[in-house]
């Protein structure tokens, strides 16, 4: 699905300071966040450090990472049963347009699939239009929640 030669990866605790890049091109576009490579970092090693939490999946190309991926794991009452947040989806702006964020997405539906998760649920900019076409392309829909959030 992706162009050869780039993979799909595993992320390592090797791999945040370019997460942490990726992830400030992301930050950078939308409203609700702004880049802070610290707290960005110690997120990640969250994550890592605690598969139960969830997955960082890296796109690379020849060694490079040019896209990254975040599955968070939580249990859903209504599911009855394990449910997961795509986080985190970003393709860096030099490799857009190449099918590495479909690859990174399909990727991550199915990780989450195997994990056993029942439903895949995500967040995306109110104006960001090209996000919502693409992950309806990708057999997502538009839920009638409506997020809202509390800073502790």
């Amino acid at each position: 699905m992706i162009p050869a030669p780039v993979t799909i990866r595993p992320a390592a605790l090797r791999d945040i300071p370019r997460l942490c890049a990726l992830l400030a091109e992301l930050f950078a576009q939308e409203a609700d966040f702004t880049p802070d490579a610290e707290r960005q970092r110690r997120g990640l090693e969250l994550i890592l450090d605690d598969p139960g939490a969830g997955r960082i999946y890296c796109a690379t190309h020849f060694g490079t990472i040019v896209g990254m991926v975040t599955i968070l794991f939580s249990v859903s009452t209504a599911e009855g049963g394990l449910a997961a947040w795509l986080e985190d989806m970003v393709v860096s702006a030099a490799w857009r347009g190449r099918a590495i964020g479909t690859g990174l997405l399909s990727h991550a539906v199915e990780e989450a699939r195997l994990a056993g998760c029942a439903r895949i649920t995500l967040l995306t900019d109110g104006d960001n239009r090209r996000a919502m076409r693409f992950y309806s392309r990708a057999g997502f829909s538009r839920s009638a929640m409506i997020p809202f959030r509390l800073r502790l």
